[in-house]
């Protein structure tokens, strides 16, 4: 009811922007600029958690992008989904290495999740709805995408704000895992040539999107382990390099590359440490 209310509101009451509180509209044209003006960039915390993806970013998490995000997130400014899906569509699409119109599979958005106490505060789940947008946006541009919210956390984590990179990392281990029934999901998926791509709206530590992959690798191993698909009829954008090879089916160790994951925004320093290196920002179709 809460989500219901803000957004029959957002249509009768004034509105200014969401990132620089601009009136008469949600998102000005300067703060869109920061959302998806420089195109999606490859970004890299340091220190780096074992076991990260390949990570987009579609702007750093400063100025209108981290009002935008802390509007939608915080104060349910449930319109900015739209805008903030626009963002991480373009992300996805340099993480899944420019997947187009004639790509064969579909994309298949993992979200982050938040934790049950949050979402009851927030009254929504910031990140699934922003990848459902993202997904929106993808398939009107003729690329094939869904969203499947398969991640669950199996116990309590500690509030992350407070914590740095090692606490983080400490604090997360172990805490995510894919709800029954989807790891089958996930391998159906796979196996149809789908492109997994992990998403959340934020990146920090990266400790977070290192554990998801975790938990996403664990389930699709065992997937394969269980139906005996093996390495053959296992698609290779989803897995660690150097996890454990499954107990049965032919899942190699070592066989697989990582997966890949887009967020909205990034800490600025991850971009920083990314402009010593000529491929560090990189779109779709080319790099910058």
């Amino acid at each position: 009811m809460r989500g219901w209310w803000r957004e029959v509101a957002g249509l009768v009451l004034p509105v200014s922007c969401g990132g620089c509180g601009r009136p008469r509209t949600a998102l000005c044209p300067s703060c869109e600029a920061e959302l998806t003006g420089t195109g999606p960039c490859r970004v890299r915390p340091s220190p780096e958690p074992r076991g990260l993806p390949d990570v987009y970013a579609a702007a750093a998490y400063e100025g209108g992008a981290r009002a935008l995000l802390l509007a939608h997130k915080e104060r349910g400014a449930l319109p900015l989904a739209a805008p903030l899906g626009a963002a991480l569509a373009g992300a996805v699409t340099a993480a899944a290495g420019g997947l187009g119109a004639g790509g064969s599979g579909s994309l298949l958005l993992v979200p982050v999740p938040s934790s049950r106490r949050s979402v009851r505060a927030r009254g929504h789940d910031p990140t699934r709805r922003i990848a459902l947008a993202a997904a929106g946006r993808l398939r009107r541009t003729g690329r094939a995408a869904r969203v499947l919210p398969v991640l669950r956390q199996r116990r309590a984590v500690a509030d992350q704000s407070g914590l740095g990179a090692r606490g983080r990392l400490a604090n997360l281990a172990g805490a995510l895992a894919v709800a029954p029934g989807g790891g089958r999901l996930l391998g159906e998926a796979v196996r149809a040539g789908g492109r997994v791509v992990l998403v959340d709206d934020l990146m920090t530590t990266g400790a977070s999107l290192a554990e998801a992959a975790r938990a996403v690798a664990e389930a699709l191993t065992a997937e394969a382990a269980a139906t005996g698909s093996g390495a053959g009829g296992v698609h290779p954008s989803f897995m660690f390099p150097g996890l454990a090879a499954a107990p049965k089916g032919g899942v190699t160790e070592g066989l697989f590359e990582r997966p890949t994951a887009a967020v909205i925004a990034s800490s600025p320093s991850s971009f920083e440490i990314n402009r010593n290196s000529p491929r560090s920002c990189i779109v779709a179709g080319g790099e910058r």
